[in-house]
């Protein structure tokens, strides 16, 4: 704990004692950092509260973090507590103080705000700091919390009864809450000095100690409330910024992905049970025959399926960070103008200078629901600017390695010029080697075209044609551009994301899908006499499915997942 910790030593302990400790090796605390008060010590320093607790001759009253308490040296006293209290139960560690509590709002000037307290001595900062008002004459009065019930309330010091807010409290018995421990929920006007005062009363409390960032979904996944795929579920569905982000996130929160996966790893082990049943058994009078061919028939359309789910084109990954989407063509094309168009103001600098973008800009957009990275780039062409050419050259490596392309190409040159060539579109050299089947083109500057001539279409490309400068045309492309991408990541309009399979959102499970199947395929290629060793391949393929839900425990992937949270959740 960082700061300064309080601590009032025992007859048995002198300062003398004290500085012996302080002094030793293992806490290299230097001799000015205790200083004394009568029979009070004070000690500074980042690692004071372990000390403190190795040395075994102190006793702790204060091991809060609160930035106003230990500046003011404020510590836990018997004679400055409610008469009718008995002073709190000396603690060992943080471990051990099980009770943690954090602001699950946003911080800043709100309406409400939330301070969430989960832990088994939950009740007992109720009883501290939770006045209810009854019916009738609305005076504040000490009760015991009624669960899953919202009372109104004022929320008082619990050391000097002073009212520091009215609000409300809601308290849920465990296991009925997130966490499946008790849970206090106190709702505060959120003022950042009600909130502050909040916390630094919570923190009076011995036994409770401020949250660590996920720590409260943490305990939800401990206490099996949710899995591993429903917590990344819930970090999605709160950073989530478009409408399919959101549909997606949802279906994972939810547990479409649990229970999918749950039935991939059930059937796998009803496979390893017909394979186990032979290595115990053998073939004969009490198993019947062709025992391992059944189990082989399982495990290749289980191969299929796992194999479907992985030629998805990273489509739950694309959908949940976002697509990226490079924007490229030949300098003066009009590229920057609709990255502004797209953006709806002023994102990108427009002149008619060419060359006169030569780094990556890049917004994060919503189209059409759809999260897309747009990034404007550098007009290609052959130029003897040095700057100019580390900018071309970072356009090629973008749009290479972009999941859409779109191409910006003026339409006066490419259409006129294509008129006397005879061929469609007359595209720059510098730009038809990043032309792919799949890239979109952009005829801008239409309204400049002769009348003679008519709009022609790129072979094998999704091709517009507008005017960024007076809006002909924009209208149509932005409704089937959003409508190329739905049908390229197969995310249907009314409900988001496609309903026929469990999407694959994270790398995470990615990888542990792809070595399943490694396993399934060594099964496969294991013949009938190597029994065990396939018994082997079949338990490592349901490790490795369980470890997408956490059915297997991996610390270093709960650390992984949790730490992505904010404090509150």
């Amino acid at each position: 704990m960082h700061g300064r910790t309080l601590l009032r030593t025992r007859t048995v302990c002198s300062l003398e004692a004290l500085i012996h400790f302080a002094e030793k090796p293992s806490y290299r605390l230097p001799r000015s950092t205790i200083t004394t008060n009568g029979n009070r010590y004070r000690i500074a320093g980042p690692r004071s509260h372990h000390f403190a607790l190795r040395c075994g001759l102190l006793r702790l009253y204060s091991t809060s973090s609160s930035t106003s308490n230990v500046s003011a040296g404020y510590s836990w006293d018997p004679a400055n507590s409610r008469s009718d209290r008995e002073p709190p139960e000396l603690v060992s560690s943080d471990a051990q103080r099980r009770t943690i509590y954090a602001l699950s709002t946003p911080p800043g000037k709100a309406g409400v705000a939330v301070i969430r307290i989960s832990g088994p001595d939950a009740s007992k900062v109720w009883s501290g700091m939770v006045r209810t008002r009854a019916a009738g004459n609305g005076k504040a009065r000490e009760r015991e919390p009624e669960p899953w019930r919202m009372h109104r309330c004022s929320v008082v010091h619990p050391g000097s009864s002073e009212v520091l807010d009215d609000g409300l409290a809601v308290f849920f018995k465990g296991p009925k809450s997130f966490t499946t421990e008790d849970v206090l929920e106190l709702h505060v006007h959120s003022g950042r000095a009600i909130i502050s005062s909040v916390l630094n009363a919570i923190s009076f409390f011995p036994f409770c100690r401020p949250a660590e960032r996920g720590e409260f979904t943490r305990r939800a996944f401990e206490g099996g409330r949710v899995d591993l795929t429903q917590v990344e579920g819930l970090r999605d569905l709160i950073d989530a910024e478009t409408e399919s982000q959101r549909k997606l996130a949802l279906k994972t929160a939810g547990g479409a992905t649990r229970a999918r996966l749950e039935e991939l790893r059930n059937e796998i082990i009803q496979c390893l049970a017909l394979v186990e049943a032979l290595i115990d058994f053998g073939e004969g009078e009490d198993i019947e025959e062709g025992v391992f061919d059944q189990a082989r028939e399982r495990v290749l359309k289980l191969r299929d399926t796992i194999q479907h789910y992985l030629s998805d084109n990273r489509r739950g990954e694309i959908m949940r960070s976002g697509i990226r989407l490079a924007i490229f063509g030949p300098p003066n094309a009009g590229k920057s103008s609709l990255l502004n168009f797209l953006a709806q103001r002023e994102a990108a600098i427009v002149t008619p200078i060419p060359g006169t973008t030569r780094d990556i800009l890049e917004l994060s957009l919503d189209i059409s629901g759809l999260p897309v990275i747009i990034a404007d780039t550098a007009g290609l062409r052959k130029t003897d600017d040095i700057v100019e050419q580390i900018g071309v050259e970072r356009a090629k490596q973008l749009v290479q390695s972009a999941d859409v392309s779109l191409c910006v190409l003026s339409a006066p040159e490419v259409v006129v010029s294509s008129a006397a060539s005879g061929s469609p579109l007359n595209i720059p050299p510098t730009v038809v080697p990043l032309m792919k089947d799949d890239t979109i083109v952009l005829l801008n500057k239409i309204d400049l075209l002769p009348s003679s001539l008519s709009l022609p279409s790129a072979p094998a490309q999704a091709t517009w044609g507008v005017s960024l400068s007076t809006g002909q045309g924009t209208q149509t492309f932005m409704e089937q551009f959003g409508e190329v991408l739905r049908h390229r990541y197969h995310i249907l309009r009314d409900s988001g994301v496609s309903a026929e399979e469990p999407l694959i959102t994270h790398a995470r499970h990615r990888c542990h899908l792809e070595n399943a199947l490694k396993f399934l395929e060594a099964f496969l290629n294991t013949p009938p006499e190597e029994v065990v060793f396939a018994a082997e391949e079949l338990r490592y393929a349901a490790q490795a499915i369980g470890k997408i839900s956490g059915l297997i425990d991996v610390e270093d992937i709960l650390d992984a997942v949790f730490r992505d949270f904010c404090i509150g959740k």
